[in-house]
């Protein structure tokens, strides 16, 4: 795959273990959302390395000192549904005042084409940072539709991020966005004919909530 600049891909050992329970398929449903959690907080780390800052004053119990915070109200992680849900709490574990968006996008088994069918996303979007999360980028359709979306709403610092992702996918999104940074754990080798990720994990979202 060509190299771009808006792509990280973050590979740690720790990550590496978790994505091997993962792809399991003998990984039960309680123990993959657990997993999914605890990736997305470790891509959380890389992904907020550049979020909105500023200085307070802040009294310990010897003097007062300064200190830097995360701007509040600042963030929003907004989730690809369904499986995108899956990631919220791995962010809120480590930055819990974050806002919620949801987008609803499904795809087409003809076309593999994105179709959206929901969008509610948080008062003030167009001055957050906008994080897209979604486990899967196969195609990149979904993803490009919903960053999309974000820009008609007046988003300009927009991020995603993923668990798996197929070279397909990631040169899509980064050809259509390349001022969209994108944070994924895992590169894999291709799409099948059906457009699902080699060797992946199955669908993301039946395995996060029991659906098969």
């Amino acid at each position: 795959m060509k190299e771009y600049k808006n792509v990280t891909i973050i590979d740690h050992p720790l990550i590496r273990h978790k994505v091997a329970i993962l792809r399991n398929k003998e990984t039960g449903t309680k123990e993959f959302r657990e997993l999914v959690e605890e990736i997305t907080t470790l891509l959380t780390y890389e992904c907020f390395k550049d979020i909105p800052t500023k200085k307070v004053m802040v009294m310990t119990p010897l003097e007062r000192t300064e200190q830097t915070m995360v701007v509040e109200n600042s963030i929003a992680v907004i989730p690809v549904l369904r499986a995108g849900l899956g990631m919220v709490n791995g962010v809120h574990t480590l930055f819990p005042t974050a806002r919620v968006g949801h987008i609803g996008l499904y795809r087409d088994e003809s076309t593999l084409e994105a179709k959206q069918y929901y969008c509610k996303l948080p008062d003030g979007i167009e001055d957050k940072v906008a994080i897209v999360l979604d486990p899967m980028l196969a195609t990149g359709g979904s993803a490009v539709a919903a960053i999309d979306l974000l820009k008609e709403q007046g988003c300009k610092n927009i991020r995603l991020m993923n668990i798996i992702a197929a070279p397909y996918g990631v040169e899509t999104v980064a050809k259509a966005h390349p001022d969209v940074q994108i944070y994924i754990s895992t590169l894999d080798r291709c799409l099948n004919e059906n457009g699902y990720i080699l060797p992946g994990l199955g669908d993301a979202g039946d395995r996060l909530f029991g659906t098969k």
